[in-house]
């Protein structure tokens, strides 16, 4: 009894906390229209399912959840809940305008017609044009946005899949969706994207690479920890004020590379990569970049300083590779906070509103 209460209860749990997140950024949001939305969707999702045997109401409540993490505003967050609402219930879009308004139901009805597109090969150039094809019917940037969120939490999921539309579903988000996020710079989303990707198309390959890997965990934390202590030292006593993480690299990011250069992980010597965030100003970033330097030896033809020239998504950082504690390779990326924001959220860091809800770039 007690496990079916929390089932009962687990959609309203999870709304309660995206509505609360949101007003964390937003203070002043619309969360009655937010409210109205989950209480429609939940309605008109009545007795459907995932093939996980959850309410189907959990999918579209991960996907407003996701737009959260991307700090959105309450139109597009409203728009994520209402996402399947035509495109899967007998909700149509002039019910959609009546109840929540035009510029909810302009995203709503975006999202059904890019899901109508479909896409039948994996070559380079079909990918390029339909990734083209998916900016040109999206008139605004956020139908791309809640789509991503939509892919991503249908990928955390897939294991519920049989394993040959999984596949597919996976192929797909490697060929399109992925790309897709880089483009607008959201860089967690296409990293997640990638992985899981990579997880269900080479299970085998992901499983060894795990296996192996964490038969040095131990040691691999030991010695973040130890090129950790030394950064934020030398930084804290230069008069910095910084946060230094390292974090092993993703397990797709690792294989692509034994692919590409045709080599075993024992011979891979940068699977960890180190992040500083400065709490100064922006140009502190080249500070510390002289400071890591007068510690470890630059590698020659490593540098890119992406401050000076942003890539075309806008992403700015500073990255370098240095001959780390132990003579091996090691990056270090390191940028301020502003920077950091923007390529957490991407193009959604940019994205203004006005009041009502429409988007001003």
């Amino acid at each position: 009894m007690a496990g079916n209460k929390g089932k009962i209860h687990r959609p309203a749990f999870r709304f309660n906390d995206i509505a609360d997140r949101v007003l964390e950024y937003d203070p002043g949001a619309d969360i009655e229209l937010l409210q109205r939305a989950y209480i429609f969707t939940a309605k008109v999702h009545e007795g459907q399912e995932r093939l996980s045997g959850e309410p189907y109401l959990i999918h579209p409540l991960e996907v407003a959840g996701i737009l959260v993490d991307l700090r959105l505003d309450i139109v597009t967050v409203t728009a994520g809940l209402l996402h399947d609402t035509i495109e899967d219930t007998l909700a149509t879009t002039e019910e959609i305008t009546r109840l929540f308004g035009e510029p909810v139901a302009f995203l709503v009805e975006g999202l059904t017609k890019i899901a109508k597109m479909e896409y039948t090969s994996a070559r380079e150039r079909q990918a390029e044009n339909f990734r083209k094809m998916l900016i040109a019917m999206s008139e605004d940037i956020r139908i791309l946005l809640i789509k991503l969120a939509d892919r991503l939490h249908n990928l955390r999921t897939l294991q519920y899949m049989e394993e040959d539309k999984a596949r597919r579903i996976a192929q797909e988000t490697l060929d399109i969706y992925a790309p897709l996020a880089h483009r607008l710079g959201v860089y967690w989303m296409k990293q997640e994207l990638e992985e899981l990707a990579f997880r269900t198309l080479r299970p085998d390959a992901a499983k060894d690479l795990e296996e192996r890997l964490q038969s040095s965990r131990e040691e691999r934390q030991a010695y973040i920890e130890e090129v950790i202590d030394i950064l934020s030292g030398r930084l804290a006593s230069s008069g910095l004020e910084s946060e230094v993480t390292g974090r092993l690299k993703e397990l797709s990011s690792i294989q692509a590379k034994m692919d590409s250069q045709g080599i075993d992980l024992d011979d891979i010597y940068d699977v960890i990569a180190f992040r500083i965030i400065l709490g100064g100003a922006k140009d502190q970033v080249y500070t510390a970049l002289g400071i890591i330097h007068s510690i470890w030896r630059p590698v020659p033809g490593r540098f890119k300083d992406y401050i000076a020239l942003p890539k075309p998504n806008g992403y700015q950082s500073l990255h370098t590779t240095v001959i780390g504690p132990y003579g091996e390779r090691m990056e270090v990326q390191i940028r301020s906070r502003e920077m950091h924001r923007n390529a957490e959220l991407g193009i959604a860091a940019h994205w203004k509103y006005k009041e009502g809800g429409d988007g001003d770039s």
